[in-house]
C-alpha cells in the first residue's frame, strides 16, 4: 500500500493535467480583474473555510506585491472583519455576511471574487446575486461541477474534481496565476 502522501501527490498531479484546458477562462478573468484595477475599482474576495483564508492570501497578494515591487492594488477580503461578520451572522443570518459588506462597500465597475469549492456556498450566492444586481463583475473560482455559481457568474473557473484538498491546491495555483496577470496587465510584474 502506497502512503497517503504518495497517494494524494498522485491525484494532485493527475488533477494538473488536465488545468490546462483551463488558460481560455484564466486568461479572461486576469484581464478583466486588471481592467477593474485599471479604471479605478476595487477587487472584493469571499469565501468560507479555506477559501476564506485563500480570499485573504490573494487581497494581500494584491495591496502587498506579487512578483515585483508596485503600487498597491485595492484588494479586499470580506472575511476579516471579525466584527461585521458576527453582527450580520447575528443579526440578520450568516448566509448575509458577505452579501450585506457588498452593498455596502461594492460599487459599480468593482469586482467580486468569489471562491467555493462546491459552487454552492449560499452567503456566496447571494453576494454575488447582489453584485450583479450593482453592476459589478462577479468571477467564481469554483470546484466540482461548479455548482449553483457556476452559472451565475459572470465568469467561472471550475477545477473538475471531487476532493475539496485537490480543487483547493488547484484554487492557489489558479489565484496566483491570476495575481500575475494582473500585474503583468498593469505592465508589472513577470
Amino acid at each position: 500500500m502506497s502512503s497517503l502522501f504518495l497517494r494524494n501527490l498522485d491525484e494532485h498531479l493527475q488533477l494538473m493535467q488536465v488545468l490546462g484546458a483551463l488558460d481560455p477562462q484564466v486568461h479572461q478573468a486576469g484581464q478583466r480583474l486588471a481592467a477593474t484595477l485599471r479604471a479605478g475599482g476595487k477587487i472584493m474576495f469571499c469565501g468560507n473555510g479555506g477559501s476564506a483564508a485563500d480570499s485573504q492570501h490573494l487581497a494581500s497578494e494584491l495591496t502587498g506585491r506579487f512578483i515585483k515591487d508596485r503600487r498597491p492594488l485595492a484588494g479586499l477580503a470580506l472575511t476579516t472583519d471579525s466584527s461585521a461578520l458576527t453582527c450580520i451572522g447575528n443579526d440578520y443570518s450568516f448566509d448575509d455576511v458577505f452579501v450585506r459588506q457588498v452593498q455596502g462597500l461594492g460599487r459599480a465597475g468593482d469586482a467580486l471574487f468569489g471562491i467555493s469549492t462546491s459552487g454552492n456556498s449560499a452567503n456566496v450566492l447571494r453576494a454575488v446575486e447582489a453584485a450583479k444586481a450593482m453592476g459589478i463583475y462577479t468571477l467564481g473560482l469554483l470546484g466540482r461541477d461548479g455548482g449553483k455559481l457556476g452559472a451565475l457568474c459572470d465568469d467561472s473557473i471550475i477545477v473538475p474534481h471531487g476532493i475539496t484538498a485537490r480543487i483547493q491546491e488547484a484554487h492557489l495555483l489558479i489565484g496566483h496565476t491570476l495575481c500575475g496577470l494582473i500585474e503583468a496587465n498593469l505592465g508589472v510584474g513577470q
